[in-house]
């Protein structure tokens, strides 16, 4: 047995399995394990997990990371905290009139319904100007009879809101600390110390946020420690943020609302670290769960970041994640005909309960994952997750398709199963194109890795579809997330809005900023308790013209912050963005963005390849519908399938955690990592 300290363990909790990376660094070995997630303690799922690593437990683990979906989930189910918020008088309603977008872009329909209730928006006398200027000093007496008002009404966490505090705190920092004074728990939110940027929306959007996540998330990560602790654990718990970066625990409390989207982030993370070790840095990932299909693009190995998401329509978080792209369009996703008669997929889904139909655990409308079993793609007496899950029931999947897709549309029930793939694999295909062609990336030069217990179902058709040469299907795509998270370095961001002409910036100020933000970064790195192989700093000018809307990432050197290099930079950026440059017009610099990097210990992917001389031979055939007749599919243990093996389609290739369905006309190859490489000959 090797020793137990050098074992480092990522945790991914989806809606259906639970998913853990073990990484063994000093034995050079890695194992995975899959145990069924529990809805609403998601932390009993987890500690399930963490029992079947071995019979040491958690006191076995020197760092545990985890990708949590809690916050993300808290949001959608609008189960967050009461929370209440304090802010400028005038302006209670920011959060309801948001950027006067609406839910359905062309129709009149739909409501919205803040994460903090009107009533629980108070107003008090102060004000500060755009230019920072203090024009109405705070009232204290109001703020705390706001605040005592709201304990009242039964808040636990709370949120200071004041107008243009990006260009000066004062105000609202001394409520906060008003608040802070009576406040019975920790739970109190200042805007500017979560989001010193400016547009108004987005900071209060994403301070409220944060607020009323910080009790869920906070007593989950509590829970989750505790737990931990008492079976023996000493080492590190980290937690995945949206940027792809880990935090500590502590951190994590304090700012949920940058857990958001962790678990995905963590998967396109691994993603562009398995497609650069085997050749192909340009990729564009898919993560296929039970309810969404998560789309990314990585381009030179290197995943793009975007400032802000929405979480759901309103609920904006203005943080650095990683780019990813959502639609309803997954395993549990629900097939209807609408009253036009169209067939539609998604996005209401069935979830992991009660889950697709032919779970038999309640729900009689088909998914996704029922046309997959009544086509034969998916095995019924072999279902995903390794037998978690129980077999599956197609007379189930069958009734459900003919019932409520074959009959309405006139068709049977085979072409119905097929017709409910092709309109989500049609989907799934537009999210792939949002990602590349709309923004002026031709796919023909990415390859595809799909993700998730559902990507190698889909992969052949999404190939077909986007028209990309390459597939790339990782060992373990089930549980890649999980694997990202033991992958992921340590990161810490900073924002400050400058909001001023190039000309009269004062940089010698300006790199006393970056100074702070390199302390402070620093110093949230050293808390973490964690070994760094080195440390690097991002440091991003948000750059536009003057009389423009819209800005411009420009990196920048930290030993080189003058007028000159921004304005080189700038004008590198935006030719790169927008093919010229626009002379004789000044530039403005609205936000400096600065990010400390701690560079965590890679593992060696081989770690991954299949060992010995592995199993070629099929273990049987199995029938599959597909385009209109029945083929006879070979069946393989993918896992058992050496370096070199040459798989022709059509074959069905199983494992624990996915299954592989590679269409007539397609092959694949196991290349040295153990990845399976997809090509149309």
């Amino acid at each position: 047995m090797s020793d137990a300290r050098t074992r480092v363990v990522g945790v991914d909790v989806g809606g259906t399995f639970t998913d853990l990376f073990v990484l063994d660094e000093a034995a050079g070995t890695a194992e995975i394990v899959k145990v069924p997630s529990t809805r609403g303690e998601e932390s009993v799922g987890f500690m399930n997990g963490i029992a079947r690593v071995d019979d040491r437990g958690a006191q076995s683990l020197a760092t545990i990371i985890h990708g949590t979906t809690v916050g993300t989930n808290a949001l959608l189910e609008r189960k967050v905290a009461r929370t209440g918020l304090i802010t400028t008088r005038g302006f209670r309603d920011v959060l309801e009139m948001r950027r006067r977008d609406r839910p359905q872009t062309w129709g009149l329909r739909g409501g919205f319904e803040p994460v903090i209730e009107r009533a629980l928006r108070l107003e008090v006398d102060e004000r500060v100007l755009a230019d920072g200027s203090v024009h109405t000093p705070v009232d204290l007496d109001q703020v705390r009879a706001a605040a005592r008002q709201l304990l009242e009404q039964g808040c636990e966490a709370v949120c200071v809101f004041f107008i243009n505090t990006y260009a000066n705190p004062s105000n609202e920092q001394a409520a906060a600390a008003a608040v802070r004074e009576l406040w019975p728990n920790d739970h109190v939110t200042a805007a500017a110390e979560v989001l010193p940027e400016i547009r108004e929306f987005e900071r209060a959007s994403t301070a409220s946020l944060n607020a009323a996540l910080q009790p869920v998330v906070g007593r989950y990560l509590e829970r989750l420690d505790g737990d931990l602790r008492a079976r023996g654990f000493g080492g590190e718990l980290l937690i995945v943020q949206s940027n792809g970066g880990v935090m500590s625990r502590r951190t994590a409390g304090e700012l949920p609302v940058r857990t958001a989207l962790s678990g995905p982030a963590a998967g396109v993370i691994a993603c562009a670290a398995i497609a650069t070790a085997a050749g192909h840095p340009d990729v564009i990932t898919g993560d296929i769960g039970g309810t969404s299909f998560d789309v990314s693009l990585i381009a030179g190995g290197q995943a793009a970041l975007a400032s802000q998401t929405s979480i759901d329509f309103g609920l904006v978080v203005r943080s650095p994640m990683i780019q990813i792209e959502t639609i309803g369009a997954g395993g549990g996703s629900i097939a209807s005909v609408d009253a036009g008669g169209m067939l539609q997929v998604g996005p209401e889904s069935a979830g992991s309960v009660p889950g697709p139909a032919c779970y038999g655990r309640g729900n009689e409308r088909p998914t996704v994952t029922d046309a997959n079993v009544l086509l034969g793609r998916i095995a019924a007496q072999r279902p995903l997750g390794g037998g978690l899950l129980g077999a599956l029931d197609v007379e189930k999947a069958r009734e459900a398709i003919r019932r409520h897709v074959a009959e309405p549309l006139g068709l049977d029930v085979l072409a119905a199963a097929e017709a409910i793939l092709t309109v989500a694999n049609a989907k799934m295909a537009g999210a792939m194109r949002l990602v590349s062609i709309e923004r002026g990336h031709d796919p023909r030069r990415f390859a595809y890795m799909p993700f998730g217990g559902g990507g190698g179902l889909h992969v052949c058709a999404m190939m077909r579809e986007v028209g990309v040469v390459t597939g790339i299907v990782p060992r373990y795509p089930g549980v890649t997330s999980a694997l990202g998270c033991v992958m992921a370095d340590m990161r810490h961001d900073a924002v400050q809005t400058l909001n001023q002409d190039l000309a009269a910036i004062d940089f010698a100020a300006l790199r006393e900023l970056r100074a702070g933000f390199a302390s402070r970064c620093r110093a949230r790195l050293d808390s973490a308790g964690v070994a760094f192989e080195s440390v690097r700093e991002e440091l991003v000018l948000d750059m536009l013209y003057q009389g423009q809307t819209h800005t411009v990432a420009v990196p920048v050197r930290a030993d080189a912050l003058d007028a000159d290099a921004a304005r080189a930079a700038f004008e590198a950026a935006y030719r790169a963005e927008f093919g010229r440059v626009l002379d004789g017009i000044g530039l403005r610099v609205m936000n400096l963005r600065y990010a400390l990097i701690g560079v965590r210990p890679k593992f060696d992917l081989s770690v991954l390849a299949p060992r010995g001389e592995g199993r070629t031979e099929p273990l049987g055939e199995q029938p599959v519908y597909f385009g209109g007749d029945w083929v006879q599919a070979r069946r393989y243990a993918r896992l058992e399938l050496p370096v070199g093996a040459r798989i022709a389609g059509p074959a069905i290739l199983e494992q624990a955690d996915t299954t592989v369905w590679l269409e007539p006309g397609f092959e694949a190859v196991v290349d040295a990592l153990g990845n399976l490489i997809l090509r149309q000959p």
